[in-house]
Protein backbone atom coordinates (compact mmCIF):
# COMPACT_ATOMS: atom_id res chain seq x y z
CA UNK A 1 0.00 0.00 0.00
CA UNK A 2 1.30 3.24 -0.92
CA UNK A 3 0.29 6.82 0.80
CA UNK A 4 0.45 10.00 -0.96
CA UNK A 5 0.34 12.88 0.96
CA UNK A 6 0.03 16.73 -0.78
CA UNK A 7 1.21 19.77 0.70
CA UNK A 8 -1.50 23.13 -1.02
CA UNK A 9 0.44 26.30 -0.05
CA UNK A 10 0.79 29.24 -1.02
CA UNK A 11 4.17 29.09 -3.12
CA UNK A 12 4.35 25.56 -3.33
CA UNK A 13 2.63 22.33 -4.10
CA UNK A 14 4.78 19.22 -2.61
CA UNK A 15 3.58 15.65 -3.23
CA UNK A 16 5.19 12.58 -0.89
CA UNK A 17 4.79 9.15 -2.14
CA UNK A 18 5.39 6.48 1.42
CA UNK A 19 5.21 2.62 1.01
CA UNK A 20 4.10 0.80 3.75
CA UNK A 21 7.43 0.73 6.13
CA UNK A 22 6.79 4.55 5.69
CA UNK A 23 9.30 5.28 3.39
CA UNK A 24 9.61 7.81 1.00
CA UNK A 25 9.50 6.43 -2.70
CA UNK A 26 8.65 9.63 -4.51
CA UNK A 27 9.16 13.69 -3.95
CA UNK A 28 7.88 16.23 -6.50
CA UNK A 29 7.52 19.93 -5.74
CA UNK A 30 6.05 22.57 -8.06
CA UNK A 31 4.85 26.12 -7.62
CA UNK A 32 1.35 27.01 -6.94
CA UNK A 33 -0.77 28.51 -9.98
CA UNK A 34 -1.88 31.22 -7.72
CA UNK A 35 -4.80 32.88 -7.47
CA UNK A 36 -5.87 30.27 -10.31
CA UNK A 37 -8.15 27.33 -8.95
CA UNK A 38 -8.67 25.34 -12.16
CA UNK A 39 -4.77 25.50 -12.68
CA UNK A 40 -4.50 24.33 -9.18
CA UNK A 41 -7.22 21.64 -9.18
CA UNK A 42 -5.20 20.78 -12.75
CA UNK A 43 -1.11 20.68 -11.13
CA UNK A 44 -2.95 18.42 -8.67
CA UNK A 45 -4.71 15.68 -10.46
CA UNK A 46 -0.93 16.14 -12.55
CA UNK A 47 1.03 15.42 -9.50
CA UNK A 48 -0.88 12.38 -8.62
CA UNK A 49 -0.86 10.55 -12.30
CA UNK A 50 2.92 11.23 -12.13
CA UNK A 51 3.64 9.97 -8.65
CA UNK A 52 1.32 6.92 -9.01
CA UNK A 53 3.21 6.09 -12.84
CA UNK A 54 6.42 5.95 -10.76
CA UNK A 55 5.10 3.91 -7.86
CA UNK A 56 3.25 1.27 -10.83
CA UNK A 57 -0.06 1.50 -8.46
CA UNK A 58 -2.55 3.72 -6.73
CA UNK A 59 -2.21 4.98 -3.43
CA UNK A 60 -4.16 6.94 -1.06
CA UNK A 61 -4.47 10.43 -1.12
CA UNK A 62 -4.29 12.82 2.07
CA UNK A 63 -4.33 16.68 1.24
CA UNK A 64 -3.43 19.70 3.89
CA UNK A 65 -4.79 22.90 3.24
CA UNK A 66 -4.39 26.35 4.18
CA UNK A 67 -7.66 26.57 5.36
CA UNK A 68 -10.82 23.34 5.90
CA UNK A 69 -13.62 22.11 4.58
CA UNK A 70 -17.03 23.57 5.69
CA UNK A 71 -19.01 21.37 7.39
CA UNK A 72 -21.97 22.55 6.32
CA UNK A 73 -21.50 22.68 2.68
CA UNK A 74 -18.10 20.97 2.27
CA UNK A 75 -16.67 24.27 0.35
CA UNK A 76 -13.11 25.44 1.35
CA UNK A 77 -13.52 27.95 4.13
CA UNK A 78 -10.80 30.13 6.03
CA UNK A 79 -7.97 29.87 3.55
CA UNK A 80 -5.11 32.18 2.92
CA UNK A 81 -4.77 30.99 -0.56
CA UNK A 82 -7.94 32.98 -1.20
CA UNK A 83 -8.73 31.56 -4.42
CA UNK A 84 -9.71 28.04 -2.80
CA UNK A 85 -12.36 29.98 -0.90
CA UNK A 86 -15.64 28.26 -1.17
CA UNK A 87 -14.47 25.67 -4.53
CA UNK A 88 -15.17 22.22 -4.10
CA UNK A 89 -11.73 20.84 -3.45
CA UNK A 90 -12.27 17.14 -2.19
CA UNK A 91 -15.46 16.78 -4.58
CA UNK A 92 -13.66 17.85 -7.84
CA UNK A 93 -10.27 15.62 -6.81
CA UNK A 94 -12.48 12.97 -5.83
CA UNK A 95 -14.31 12.99 -9.29
CA UNK A 96 -11.08 13.90 -11.29
CA UNK A 97 -9.34 10.71 -9.54
CA UNK A 98 -12.24 8.47 -8.87
CA UNK A 99 -11.21 7.64 -5.27
CA UNK A 100 -11.67 8.98 -1.71
CA UNK A 101 -9.41 11.74 -0.72
CA UNK A 102 -9.06 13.08 3.05
CA UNK A 103 -8.56 17.21 3.14
CA UNK A 104 -7.25 18.64 6.71
CA UNK A 105 -5.76 22.03 7.72
CA UNK A 106 -1.76 22.42 6.86
CA UNK A 107 -1.65 23.08 10.61
CA UNK A 108 -3.46 19.86 11.53
CA UNK A 109 -0.91 18.17 9.03
CA UNK A 110 2.09 19.57 10.54
CA UNK A 111 1.33 18.64 13.96
CA UNK A 112 0.11 15.18 13.30
CA UNK A 113 3.63 14.79 11.42
CA UNK A 114 5.68 16.35 13.99
CA UNK A 115 3.67 14.21 16.98
CA UNK A 116 4.28 11.11 15.70
CA UNK A 117 7.65 11.04 14.67
CA UNK A 118 9.04 14.80 15.74
CA UNK A 119 9.71 16.88 17.74
CA UNK A 120 6.92 16.17 19.70
CA UNK A 121 7.22 12.44 19.15
CA UNK A 122 6.03 10.41 22.54
CA UNK A 123 3.95 13.78 24.10
CA UNK A 124 0.51 13.23 24.89
CA UNK A 125 -0.39 16.93 23.62
CA UNK A 126 1.11 18.92 21.10
CA UNK A 127 0.67 21.93 19.48
CA UNK A 128 1.79 22.69 16.02
CA UNK A 129 2.54 26.42 14.55
CA UNK A 130 2.92 27.30 10.85
CA UNK A 131 4.52 30.57 10.77
CA UNK A 132 5.38 31.28 7.28
CA UNK A 133 2.84 33.38 4.75
CA UNK A 134 0.17 32.65 7.02
CA UNK A 135 -0.13 31.80 10.60
CA UNK A 136 -2.08 28.74 11.44
CA UNK A 137 -2.14 25.82 14.35
CA UNK A 138 -2.74 22.10 15.34
CA UNK A 139 -3.50 19.64 18.20
CA UNK A 140 -2.54 16.16 18.49
CA UNK A 141 -3.66 14.65 21.28
CA UNK A 142 -2.75 10.62 21.92
CA UNK A 143 -1.75 10.48 18.84
CA UNK A 144 -4.76 12.07 17.06
CA UNK A 145 -5.59 15.70 15.38
CA UNK A 146 -7.98 17.34 17.30
CA UNK A 147 -10.29 18.84 15.12
CA UNK A 148 -13.21 19.77 16.81
CA UNK A 149 -17.20 19.94 15.61
CA UNK A 150 -16.30 23.10 13.48
CA UNK A 151 -13.49 21.87 12.08
CA UNK A 152 -11.33 25.21 13.53
CA UNK A 153 -9.50 23.40 16.53
CA UNK A 154 -5.89 25.19 16.81
CA UNK A 155 -6.85 28.21 14.11
CA UNK A 156 -4.47 30.27 16.45
CA UNK A 157 -3.61 32.95 13.95
CA UNK A 158 -6.90 34.59 13.52
CA UNK A 159 -7.32 34.68 17.30
CA UNK A 160 -6.42 38.70 18.60
CA UNK A 161 -2.98 39.51 19.42
CA UNK A 162 -3.42 39.55 23.00
CA UNK A 163 -2.81 42.37 25.28
CA UNK A 164 -1.62 44.73 22.27
CA UNK A 165 0.89 47.33 23.27
CA UNK A 166 1.47 51.17 21.54
CA UNK A 167 3.78 48.99 18.94
CA UNK A 168 1.05 47.09 17.78
CA UNK A 169 -1.40 50.45 17.06
CA UNK A 170 -3.37 50.94 14.76
CA UNK A 171 -4.45 47.22 14.57
CA UNK A 172 -3.55 45.36 11.48
CA UNK A 173 -6.12 44.39 8.91
CA UNK A 174 -6.56 40.69 8.24
CA UNK A 175 -7.52 39.20 4.85
CA UNK A 176 -10.47 37.29 6.83
CA UNK A 177 -11.58 40.70 7.29
CA UNK A 178 -11.20 41.37 10.74
CA UNK A 179 -8.43 43.27 12.36
CA UNK A 180 -5.75 42.58 14.99
CA UNK A 181 -5.26 39.03 13.94
CA UNK A 182 -2.34 37.06 15.38
CA UNK A 183 -1.53 36.47 11.21
CA UNK A 184 -1.03 40.32 10.65
CA UNK A 185 2.04 40.29 13.40
CA UNK A 186 3.72 36.70 13.03
CA UNK A 187 3.64 35.33 9.68
CA UNK A 188 6.75 36.53 7.08
CA UNK A 189 5.08 39.09 5.20
CA UNK A 190 4.11 40.66 8.55
CA UNK A 191 7.31 41.01 10.02
CA UNK A 192 8.33 42.69 6.79
CA UNK A 193 5.16 45.40 6.98
CA UNK A 194 6.66 45.81 10.51
CA UNK A 195 10.09 46.66 9.65
CA UNK A 196 8.44 48.94 7.22
CA UNK A 197 6.53 51.06 9.30
CA UNK A 198 9.37 51.31 11.64
CA UNK A 199 12.25 52.02 9.50
CA UNK A 200 10.15 53.24 5.81
CA UNK A 201 12.54 50.44 3.97
CA UNK A 202 11.63 47.18 2.29
CA UNK A 203 13.28 44.49 3.40
CA UNK A 204 11.60 40.43 3.42
CA UNK A 205 11.94 38.78 6.43
CA UNK A 206 14.78 36.60 5.55
CA UNK A 207 16.87 39.73 4.86
CA UNK A 208 15.81 41.16 8.31
CA UNK A 209 17.05 38.28 10.07
CA UNK A 210 19.92 38.52 8.25
CA UNK A 211 20.81 42.26 8.90
CA UNK A 212 20.28 41.38 12.32
CA UNK A 213 22.88 38.87 12.50
CA UNK A 214 25.28 41.10 11.40
CA UNK A 215 24.23 43.97 14.04
CA UNK A 216 21.67 46.32 12.14
CA UNK A 217 19.84 47.95 15.13
CA UNK A 218 16.34 48.70 13.30
CA UNK A 219 16.54 44.72 11.94
CA UNK A 220 17.23 43.58 15.45
CA UNK A 221 14.02 45.58 16.86
CA UNK A 222 11.94 44.28 14.80
CA UNK A 223 12.97 40.56 15.50
CA UNK A 224 12.82 41.74 19.34
CA UNK A 225 9.51 42.98 18.35
CA UNK A 226 8.45 39.70 17.09
CA UNK A 227 9.70 37.55 19.81
CA UNK A 228 7.75 39.30 22.51
CA UNK A 229 4.42 39.42 20.27
CA UNK A 230 5.30 35.81 20.25
CA UNK A 231 5.62 35.15 23.22
CA UNK A 232 2.34 36.71 24.40
CA UNK A 233 0.74 34.65 21.73
CA UNK A 234 2.01 31.40 22.59
CA UNK A 235 0.92 32.32 26.67
CA UNK A 236 -1.82 32.30 25.52
CA UNK A 237 -2.00 28.72 23.79
CA UNK A 238 -0.53 27.51 27.17
CA UNK A 239 -3.21 29.07 29.02
CA UNK A 240 -5.95 27.43 27.25
CA UNK A 241 -4.18 23.92 25.90
CA UNK A 242 -1.31 23.53 28.28
CA UNK A 243 0.09 21.41 25.94
CA UNK A 244 3.81 19.14 26.56
CA UNK A 245 5.23 20.87 23.44
CA UNK A 246 4.70 23.32 20.83
CA UNK A 247 6.79 23.15 17.69
CA UNK A 248 7.50 25.62 15.51
CA UNK A 249 7.17 25.68 11.55
CA UNK A 250 6.89 27.61 8.66
CA UNK A 251 10.05 30.19 7.22
CA UNK A 252 9.62 31.73 10.36
CA UNK A 253 10.61 28.94 12.49
CA UNK A 254 14.31 28.72 11.18
CA UNK A 255 15.32 31.94 12.99
CA UNK A 256 17.30 30.38 15.91
CA UNK A 257 16.70 33.23 18.62
CA UNK A 258 13.02 32.46 19.22
CA UNK A 259 13.58 29.14 21.23
CA UNK A 260 15.85 30.55 23.73
CA UNK A 261 13.60 34.37 24.13
CA UNK A 262 10.06 33.43 23.42
CA UNK A 263 10.32 31.02 26.60
CA UNK A 264 12.23 33.63 28.57
CA UNK A 265 9.65 35.75 27.73
CA UNK A 266 6.26 33.98 27.53
CA UNK A 267 6.40 33.19 31.85
CA UNK A 268 5.00 36.72 31.73
CA UNK A 269 1.38 35.74 30.31
CA UNK A 270 1.33 32.16 31.62
CA UNK A 271 -1.03 31.71 34.82
CA UNK A 272 1.05 29.56 36.43
CA UNK A 273 4.62 30.35 38.83
CA UNK A 274 6.20 27.68 36.80
CA UNK A 275 5.82 26.80 32.92
CA UNK A 276 7.17 23.17 31.82
CA UNK A 277 5.89 23.60 27.99
CA UNK A 278 8.80 22.87 25.85
CA UNK A 279 8.96 25.75 22.63
CA UNK A 280 10.95 23.08 20.11
CA UNK A 281 12.46 23.42 16.46
CA UNK A 282 10.35 20.97 13.73
CA UNK A 283 12.10 17.92 12.90
CA UNK A 284 11.58 17.48 9.47
CA UNK A 285 11.95 21.20 8.05
CA UNK A 286 9.19 21.76 5.35
CA UNK A 287 8.14 18.42 4.71
CA UNK A 288 6.31 17.84 8.02
CA UNK A 289 3.17 19.44 6.46
CA UNK A 290 3.06 16.48 3.38
CA UNK A 291 4.23 13.81 5.85
CA UNK A 292 1.43 14.06 8.16
CA UNK A 293 -1.15 14.94 4.99
CA UNK A 294 0.18 11.14 4.11
CA UNK A 295 -0.58 10.11 7.77
CA UNK A 296 -4.05 11.03 7.38
CA UNK A 297 -4.45 7.50 6.31
CA UNK A 298 -3.20 6.14 9.31
CA UNK A 299 0.91 6.52 10.32
CA UNK A 300 3.35 3.33 9.32
CA UNK A 301 3.27 -0.31 11.51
Amino acid sequence: MFRIGIDLGGTKIELLALDAAGAERFRKRISTPQGDYAATLHALVSLVGEAEAALGARASLGIGIPGAPSQVTGLVKNANSTWLIGKPLRQDLETALGREVRLANDANCFALSEATDGAGQGARVVFGVILGTGVGGGIVVDGKILVGPNLIAGEWGHNPLPRPRAADRPLRRCYCGRAGCIETYLSGPALAADYRRDAGVVLDAAEIVARAGRGDARCEAALARYAERLARALATVINLLDPDVIVLGGGMSNIGRLYEEVPRRWGADVFSDHVATRLSRNAHGDSSGVRGAAWLWGTAP
